[in-house]
């Protein structure tokens, strides 16, 4: 069984593109996969419910699939932060709500689980100065960064891997994806990336008019991640 974080260098850098088509490739590979979304802010009602196109897609690309509620647990309508949102609705998030949340998903044991985090790596938890990132840690889980290329992203993208190397962890690989169709010297940053990065690349995402977990999966190998040997 392989668990891995995924995180992103910013909201909208393709966190969930990346993690659909992850597990895509998984279940090519004839493993049981599981999608997870902890937390989703930004939903919709729909079959009774609030539903996240996030967390559905997860949730899509999952084998066996589960009850919508074990992929994303802790979900809000509103559009902002979601300790915010959650306050809004007379909840309280800490690592510990969020680890009760999951326990019911994280006991089941697909092949290929990945996690996918909301906005970037420290998003907070509380006012108490609490974050998401926190609850990783404790479970020490290897973390898969995202890189949405556009102007700016060689910082996020340092930043981000000091931040996950001073929670103690380790990072997994890191993909980029052409978030910006139109960023000038999109070549020259990627190799400023491949020379900088304390990890392996697992591909590249180019600029997608049809953005789909099946369109991206060819761009991208599982292989550097060491998964489970199930033969």
């Amino acid at each position: 069984m392989s668990i891995f974080f995924v995180t992103g260098t910013d909201t909208d850098s393709g966190k969930t593109l990346v993690s659909s088509a992850l597990l895509w490739r998984a279940r090519q590979m004839g493993l049981t996969t599981l999608g997870i979304k902890p937390i989703a802010s930004g939903c919709e009602q729909q079959d009774g419910g609030w539903r996240n196109r996030d967390a559905l897609s997860l949730q899509q690309q999952s084998w066996p699939q589960l009850d919508y509620a074990l992929h994303n647990p802790l979900r809000f309508p509103e559009a902002i932060a979601p300790h915010i949102a959650a306050e809004l609705h007379g909840q309280h998030l800490s690592v510990t709500s969020v680890e009760q949340a999951l326990q019911p998903v994280l006991a089941q044991k697909a092949q290929f689980t990945l996690i996918e985090g909301a906005g970037g790596w420290y998003l907070p938890l509380n006012n108490q100065g609490q974050m998401l990132s926190d609850w990783v840690a404790q479970h020490a889980w290897p973390v898969v960064l995202v890189i949405g290329l556009r102007l700016g992203c060689l910082n996020h993208a340092s930043l981000t891997v000091s931040a996950i190397r001073q929670a103690g962890l380790s990072l997994a690989g890191w993909v980029v994806n052409h978030v910006d169709p139109d960023m000038p010297y999109q070549r020259e940053n990627i190799a400023t990336l491949q020379a900088t990065m304390p990890a392996p690349c697992l591909g590249r995402i180019p600029w997608l008019e049809q953005a789909s977990a099946e369109n991206a999966a060819p761009f991208l190998n599982l292989q550097s991640l060491h998964l489970v040997d199930v033969g």
